[in-house]
């Protein structure tokens, strides 16, 4: 009997390790579909119905789940918290975000919806660092975490700073965990439109075959969103599971062609590694403008006539507007406030008004290289060449090498003609930021009127592929 016993103490340690590798401890999951963004023109129409499929399905299979819509960064911060409290040594937690996400230092940040982001380092204070909540799921004690994020959208935040690297940036995870992201890296796909993604169809599509490992669920998740999308949406995959796991509890392996996932990279020097895989800023000599004539300033164009009825009347009921107004009925001098209402008021188009702003917020605080390069911008739009240069010029003498006041004086002389100047400031902003779109954009159309045209088809081809909304960009400010 005492023999028998033994042996049987002996299978059940046998066999114990390889029960947890199928099941993988409990199984909780964080849900979340932001849609309704204050900046966005339009609130996404994805992520609600896709956050709610997915939930459905990840109960089906075993998941004690929390969904969470339209979460502010205080409610995330608390929907994270009550994960990481339940999270228990060995279990499996998984994370699903559709919304917006910026990446940031070489981080990608999931982004609430009452995040209020107008430079880089807004970013890091507003949103959540994928990096960071992996990290905090590994410390308590997780054996298997999955992390699918929905964000490799673009947003109406990162043209706000301009030296900006699109969709999201490289995982590095602790072992033992398997991420996947919508599109590949640093790239964006729009909204199709429908109510539900390509890449949530997928997705849901795959996990529910059975006898399927997590990272074959996600291999075939690729495959199908890249062949229905004809190459142009082309998931990526992160993998460092130590153990086999399947979203259908109780699945076995079966021998298959082995998954190719993207290696975890290796950690960059935190001090010396440059960000978004750009080359680290060089100084550079920047071309001093040549005197030249301009044409007198046009302010008085249909789009122009058209911002004291039709935009101001769109903008009355903008909610971001709408508190930097009400901070400026109580205090008149916040310098702070007008430079981003007038940040809010040019990406909406109404640029006599964002003028306004930035004017009132330069007699605040005169230095203010940032204001003089926006007002820079949105004179360069209405028409106002002669005034948008003389703010060029000053935002670069009080900083040079800036790259944003280089590209915006490099639209300055495409819009005058002078393409010879247009050309040589993209230049010198190409030489800080290789990955400046607007600038190749520029550069190519300055280079056809130059007569260098199979150049500046190559340069308009290049940034198109970057950034396919470009063209639409440029003849809004009118430049075609």
């Amino acid at each position: 009997m005492k023999f028998r016993l033994a042996l049987l103490l002996i299978l059940i340690v046998l066999v114990a390790p390889v029960t947890r590798s199928w099941a993988a401890g409990e199984r909780f999951a964080l849900v979340v579909g932001n849609a309704k963004y204050p900046d966005a023109e339009a609130p996404l129409k994805e992520p609600i119905n896709d956050a709610k499929d997915i939930a459905e399905e990840l109960k089906r299979d075993g998941f004690e789940v929390e969904t969470g819509e339209n979460l502010t960064g205080d409610a995330m911060r608390r929907a994270l918290e009550r994960l990481y409290t339940r999270i228990k040594p060995g279990s499996v937690a998984l994370v699903f975000f559709s919304g917006f996400g910026v990446q940031s230092a070489r981080q990608s940040y999931m982004i609430p919806v009452d995040a209020q982001i107008w430079t880089e380092p807004d970013v890091r204070r507003d949103g959540f660092s994928l990096e960071t909540i992996l990290g905090e799921i590994n410390s308590r004690g997780a054996g298997v975490k999955i992390a699918l994020i929905d964000a490799s959208r673009r947003n109406p935040f990162e043209r706000r700073f301009r030296s900006f690297s699109a969709g999201l940036a490289p995982v590095i995870a602790p072992n033992g965990t398997l991420v996947m992201y919508s599109a590949a890296l640093s790239s964006v796909v729009s909204d199709s439109g429908s109510t539900h993604s390509l890449f949530v169809s997928e997705l849901l599509k795959e996990i529910r075959v059975p006898d399927l490992m997590a990272e074959e669920t996600l291999n075939r998740t690729r495959v199908g969103v890249t062949r229905a999308s004809r190459s142009e949406q082309v998931p990526w995959i992160s993998s460092s599971l130590a153990e086999d796991f399947s979203f259908i509890p109780g699945a076995r392996p079966q021998a298959s062609t082995p998954v190719a996932v993207a290696k975890p990279p290796p950690r960059p020097d935190p001090i010396s590694a440059p960000r978004n895989d750009a080359p680290a800023p060089a100084v550079v000599d920047i071309p001093p403008p040549k005197p030249v004539e301009l044409p007198p300033p046009v302010v008085s164009t249909p789009a122009i006539k058209d911002e004291s009825t039709t935009v101001v009347a769109n903008l009355a009921d903008d909610p971001t507007i709408k508190s930097l107004t009400n901070k400026l009925v109580d205090n008149p001098d916040d310098a702070s406030a007008l430079y981003r209402r007038g940040q809010v008021y040019a990406s909406k188009g109404a640029y006599l008004l964002a003028v306004n702003d930035f004017t009132e917020s330069l007699r605040l605080n005169p230095k203010d290289v940032e204001a003089f390069n926006n007002r820079c911008w949105a004179r360069t739009v209405i028409g106002d060449l002669q005034s948008a240069l003389k703010d060029c010029n000053e935002a670069l003498r009080l900083r040079p090498n800036f790259v944003d006041a280089l590209d915006s004086r490099g639209l300055v002389n495409l819009k005058s003609g002078q393409t010879k100047n247009a050309i040589a400031d993209f230049d010198a902003a190409l030489k800080i930021n290789p990955r400046l779109t607007s600038s190749l954009y520029g550069r190519g159309l300055a280079k056809q009127r130059n007569g260098s045209i199979s150049e500046g088809e190559l340069d308009i081809s290049n940034a198109k592929a970057m950034d396919p909304n470009i063209v639409k960009e440029f003849a809004s400010y009118g430049v075609r």
